[in-house]
């Protein structure tokens, strides 16, 4: 009797103690892979959905709801004039190599990626910084040219992350930042995995380890979903599955919104493509919903403009380049384009190859021949992005409120309209949000009228998890898989 009553006792504390042991690691799904692991230095939103929030931290953030709260800086005053930003930094914060974070390296990497040989992504963001004083290691003073109400939101992107002068020339291969999580193994190909920061100065995670398997076929994420070597995928790559895991217990399905505006990028300095009526010709030869339904299996919010239809200033204009073949054919007789033929490259997302294919159809129906070319990621940036040598390609733009990309003559699709520019000055000085819509309204127009891209869809955040996994974002207000709040449950 006594050792029934014992062997129970020991099953009882043995199933109490199992109880309280969450699992406390967990694999990602990625479907590509970053080309390095530097958010100050790479356009790739591969880069942030690795280290964005986990490894990095910026003087303020993104939460899930898209709103900006503060990240190394506690709290931030603000001149009357709206010109000088004071952040106050938290104390006690160390990079993942033991050193102290101070105004000093708030200093290095503001002025780092402002500064004329910069190689940021997204230098825009700082243009209109004219000053950086270490008030003390605690207090950093940022000067304006005009005043900025948008600058605590550009301060959370993952290009404007705190990073360390003495750590910074290995960044790309060995990310060293301030993060709840430190970088621990890259295995080029297939995996990076990140580990607890025991040293971190908020609230510790509940994840001690992390790894991001990168998967980039359909089939293959799905398999590896099933078969549990993924936990999580958080941007799925195989819509036309979902239903499946819908119907299984074991998974949950997480549909929200993404920042990310899928276009048919053209270039616009590339021959006939410089002539509006060609463009325009190729924009009304698109039909959306079958991209939507044939690509992304009917998940997808069309757009006729560059901006996101969550966004309270978004302005439709899908209309204006509705699907019509019969003006698409009729314009490029008026531009004297009778056997046109376009190079169409086609990165790997499955919105890019799946979307491709149907969008080559549908040019062929208007009269337009595309030679199809599927690209590697790397290559994309090399090619496309750096290099401009394309002249049809698909992409998703994931960061957020990015309509002044279209301000820069430069960048890859090659719009150059001063008149555009003028309107982002405008923007860049106002705090008025009338006023902010009201110029964010001409904007979408203006690029609209000149049918820069063909501006397909809102790309759908898709993903899927073991449904014992909690924390995860629905909705993307950047790109980046915040590991911060997850956790399993029992």
């Amino acid at each position: 009797m006594f050792n029934r009553l014992f062997h129970g006792a020991a099953v009882l504390a043995l199933a109490a103690s199992g109880a309280l042991a969450a699992q406390d690691d967990i694999t990602i799904g990625m479907a590509l892979e970053p080309p390095n692991l530097d958010p100050t230095g790479g356009a790739a939103a591969a880069i942030d959905e690795v280290v964005y929030a986990n490894v990095f931290e910026g003087l303020t953030r993104f939460a899930s709801d898209g709103s900006i709260v503060p990240g190394l800086a506690g709290s931030w005053d603000i001149s009357e004039d709206g010109t000088v930003y004071t952040f106050n930094l938290r104390s006690g914060v160390t990079f993942h190599d033991g050193t102290a974070m101070d105004g000093e390296d708030v200093k290095f990497s503001l002025d780092r990626a402002r500064a004329e040989e910069s190689t940021n992504a997204q230098k825009a963001l700082f243009a209109g910084i004219t000053d950086v004083t270490v008030v003390d290691p605690m207090t950093v003073q940022v000067t304006l040219g005009a005043p900025d109400g948008a600058f605590p939101f550009k301060m959370a992107w993952g290009d404007a992350v705190i990073v360390a002068p003495e750590t910074i020339e290995t960044a790309a291969t060995n990310p060293v930042g301030t993060g709840p999580f430190a970088f621990s193994e890259w295995k080029q190909g297939d995996s990076v995995e990140i580990v607890r920061n025991e040293s971190y100065w908020g609230d510790a995670p509940a994840l001690a380890k992390a790894t991001f398997k990168f998967i980039s076929d359909p089939n293959a994420a799905f398999a590896a979903m099933m078969a549990g070597d993924v936990d999580a995928f958080p941007n799925f790559p195989a819509p036309e599955t979902l239903m499946q895991f819908e119907a299984n217990p074991m998974f949950s399905v997480i549909v929200g919104s993404t920042e990310g505006e899928t276009i048919l990028s053209i270039n616009n300095k590339s021959g006939p493509l410089a002539d509006v009526k060609v463009r325009k010709a190729i924009a009304h030869a698109i039909n959306r919903q079958e991209i939507i339904d044939g690509a992304m299996h009917g998940f997808g919010t069309p757009i006729g403009t560059h901006f996101a239809p969550h966004n309270p200033d978004y302005l439709d204009l899908t209309g204006q380049s509705a699907f019509d073949p019969e003006m698409a054919k009729q314009l490029l007789a008026e531009a004297g384009q009778s056997d046109l033929k376009l190079r169409l490259a086609l990165p790997p997302p499955a919105y890019a190859r799946r979307g491709g294919e149907i969008i080559a159809a549908q040019l062929r129906n208007v009269g337009i021949q595309t030679e199809i070319s599927n690209v590697e990621w790397a290559q994309w940036l090399e090619q496309a992005f750096k290099g401009k040598d394309f002249d049809l390609t698909i992409v998703s733009h994931t960061e957020p409120a990015d309509i002044n990309i279209y301000a820069r003559p430069e960048y890859y699709f090659q719009y150059d309209k001063p008149e555009f520019q003028a309107l982002m000055e405008d923007l860049n000085v106002t705090s008025d949000a009338a006023q902010r819509t009201a110029i964010l309204h001409a904007a979408q127009q203006m690029i609209a009228d000149d049918y820069v891209n063909g501006f397909l869809f809102q790309l759908a955040k898709t993903g899927v998890a073991n449904s014992k996994i909690e924390g995860l974002w629905e909705n993307a207000p950047t790109q980046a898989n915040d590991l911060t709040g997850v956790r399993w449950t029992n």
